[in-house]
């Protein structure tokens, strides 16, 4: 069992970006001396939600800023960047390094971000396929060189190359198939629970597909007792959500999704690790075997503030993870 921090890099009111891009390179610090496994990084463009809009930057910077913990991205959108370009970071850090980076990709959403970047509505619609299979070339070793609708380009030797295999984030069927398809492993939400988690695991695998370690994303809080921490984190996460959740604008007329936060913030404390130490240990080994998942991305960063991030990520690791690991 792996367990990592999801950072997202969230800015509550109030809070300068600055700064909280700064705290999460001290959480992932924190993080490793706590005993986690591995930080995931999250990317977001133009909204409070998170405001690290390149993760393979800020995992630049904490690869640099660690010895141990394992850095991936979760997930680099591939809808709005180059897959060759994304390829040539990832080796990068994969050989600066060590091997401790894994690449995270995911289709992203139908946001303002593919109009500024210029890659279109029409790459994410229908290119997410097209576009892995050049990142999947690009990290394989090889040569690469590609003829289809989105991108067309002489052959290329990658220096510096890398085999390298990505994660890939399914929220929806047809993504699955995709990453079913390629032999991927899937990174999985933290909007559902255990049974979609696990009724997507099985149709991955009636798909076809090979890989065994998907990660599953989830809500993490310790406190003395469940009671406090489900109380805790109802109140905070929505001061997080309600403005960061109304920074996705469309790209084109559609409307923009709308989500009732109150009943959101108590999904998320119902279904993942917010407790006492017990009930945490608890819960993500009920995951575990509902859903065969064993490798888990943790947002810590629910209270909004940086000194209790850093306890609760201090105290996960000395109360929880024993648990887990026995």
């Amino acid at each position: 069992m792996r367990i990592g921090v999801f950072v997202v890099a969230a800015r509550f009111p109030g809070q300068e970006a600055g700064h909280v891009l700064a705290n999460a390179v001290e959480l992932i610090v924190a993080a490793e001396e706590a005993g986690f496994d591995d930080a995931w990084i999250a990317e977001h463009h133009f909204m409070s939600y998170g405001v690290c809009p390149s993760a393979t930057t800020l995992a630049a910077v904490a690869l640099g800023r660690t010895s141990r913990i394992g850095l991936g991205t979760a997930v680099s959108v591939l809808s709005t960047q180059h897959p060759v370009a994304l390829a040539e970071q990832a080796a990068m850090l994969h050989h600066l390094s060590g091997g401790r980076f894994t690449l995270g990709v995911g289709r992203g959403g139908p946001w303002v971000d593919l109009e500024v970047f210029g890659t279109g509505l029409e790459r994410f619609e229908r290119g997410f396929g097209e576009s892995l299979d050049l990142l999947l070339g690009a990290l394989s070793g090889e040569p690469v060189a590609a003829d289809g609708e989105f991108f067309r380009f002489r052959e290329v030797q990658m220096v510096p190359g890398a085999r390298m295999r990505p994660v890939v984030a399914c929220t929806s069927e047809a993504t699955v198939g995709i990453a079913a398809e390629r032999g991927l492993p899937m990174l999985l939400g933290m909007h559902i629970g255990d049974a979609e988690k696990a009724a997507l695991v099985a149709d991955y695998a009636a798909r076809g597909g090979t890989a065994r370690d998907h990660l599953a994303a989830g809500v993490a809080y310790v406190a003395d007792s469940t009671a406090e921490a489900v109380r805790e984190i109802k109140e905070s996460l929505p001061r997080w959500l309600e403005p960061g959740l109304a920074g996705y604008v469309p790209v084109d007329g559609r409307p923009r999704p709308s989500r009732n936060v109150p009943a959101y913030a108590d999904l998320l404390s119902r279904i993942h690790p917010v407790g006492s130490a017990e009930h945490c240990a608890e819960t993500i080994l009920r995951t575990a075997e509902n859903t065969g998942i064993e490798r888990f991305v943790l947002l810590v960063e629910g209270l909004g503030e940086h000194r209790r991030t850093l306890e609760n990520v201090r105290r996960f690791g000395a109360e929880v993870l024993p648990m887990l690991r026995r």
